[in-house]
């Protein structure tokens, strides 16, 4: 495929996908989450998510009339009288301990006013069940397109040198793709994650992006093998084009389309990994969030009916998950040369 081709194929791929009133739509929520995704990693939204702002367990806003039974709150009548020390004095020097509840009313107490509703609810120790969805959105999201952008650069690079060179190398990255291949996925994921040992953001990415490379490596190198003997490569040949530019110059970009649908079904993919990983205690350590984590914590709180945060994340996480695979879907079909005849 030539470059002007090359060209022709993207704008008319790209006409297709903007004819699409379902890819529009797909696109509009994905920026949404992606802005917020940003807004939360540089601190200006949801920053203080880990903070108790509501008493436990608040109710959600639409239920803020419902009695709330398990609620907690710290907050201090300000019209409590300060504790008597000497009433509590079990010793002959009650007497003098009064002098303590004096020396008291120096230093009043620190009131905290929580609320008893937020949004959409709080959790047990009073965190805005919408801030904690927030910023584990946007960690779910960051592990599922770094890993995703991990594996694919894995499995391009192994596909591209498969599938050009052939012969040994071929079947030492063959032989190499069917260890992967031949052990259960997850079996796999978890092997890695508990050898590495810390648990951490970068050590959920890496560990997906080392096992999922295999479906991009697939792809690449039948592509490879398919356009090795094309015209416009024997011609790059004989102009003295050196093999690694004719395989990430030339090549590559006349492939790149199968890459790019792979990548995003790689996001959907690891995503969901990430959410399993962290529910069993492999993924994103408690102390942080994420989507995983926070199904890892309601499991108590639907024993005790607070079914707020649960339904919270399910439809968040729901919702992207269904807009990434209708895009990854659109798309694939707009890549497709078939849909020139439609």
């Amino acid at each position: 495929m030539s470059n002007q081709a090359s060209q022709s194929f993207w704008r008319a791929a790209g006409k297709r996908l903007w004819r699409d009133n379902l890819a529009k739509f797909c696109i509009f929520v994905l920026l949404v989450y992606f802005t917020v995704a940003l807004l939360a990693k540089v601190g200006l939204v949801a920053s203080e998510w880990n903070k108790g702002v509501g008493v436990s367990w608040a109710n959600p806003s639409f239920m803020a009339d419902t009695p709330n039974p398990f609620g907690k709150n710290s907050q201090m009548k300000a019209d409590d009288e300060p504790m008597d020390a000497a009433s509590l004095a079990l010793d002959p020097l009650a007497s003098y301990t009064g002098k303590i509840d004096e020396a008291a009313k120096a230093y009043p107490a620190v009131v905290e006013n929580r609320a008893w509703s937020l949004p959409i609810g709080g959790d047990k120790w009073g965190r805005d069940v919408l801030d904690k969805v927030i910023k584990g959105g946007e960690v779910s999201i960051t592990v599922g397109v770094m890993a995703a952008l991990l594996a694919v650069t894995i499995g391009t690079v192994l596909g591209a040198i498969s599938g050009y060179f052939g012969r040994t190398i071929g079947d030492i990255l063959e032989w190499f793709y069917n260890i992967f291949t031949a052990m259960p996925y997850f079996l796999l994921v978890l092997a890695i994650a508990g050898a590495m040992g810390t648990k951490g953001i970068s050590t959920v990415i890496i560990v997906l992006g080392l096992t999922g490379w295999t479906s991009v490596y697939r792809l690449v190198r039948a592509e490879y093998i398919k356009q090795r003997s094309r015209e416009y490569v024997q011609a790059a040949d004989a102009i003295g084009a050196s093999q690694s530019r004719m395989m990430f110059i030339h090549i590559l970009p006349n492939v790149s389309h199968l890459v790019l649908v792979q990548l995003s079904q790689l996001v959907i993919d690891f995503i969901k990994a990430e959410v399993v990983l962290s529910f069993l205690g492999f993924g994103v350590p408690l102390d942080s969030i994420s989507w995983g984590v926070i199904i890892n914590e309601v499991m108590v709180e639907l024993v005790l009916g607070k079914w707020w945060q649960l339904a919270a994340v399910a439809v968040v996480m729901s919702t992207f998950v269904v807009c990434f695979g209708l895009f990854t879907d659109v798309l694939r079909d707009a890549f497709d040369p078939k849909a020139n005849r439609r």
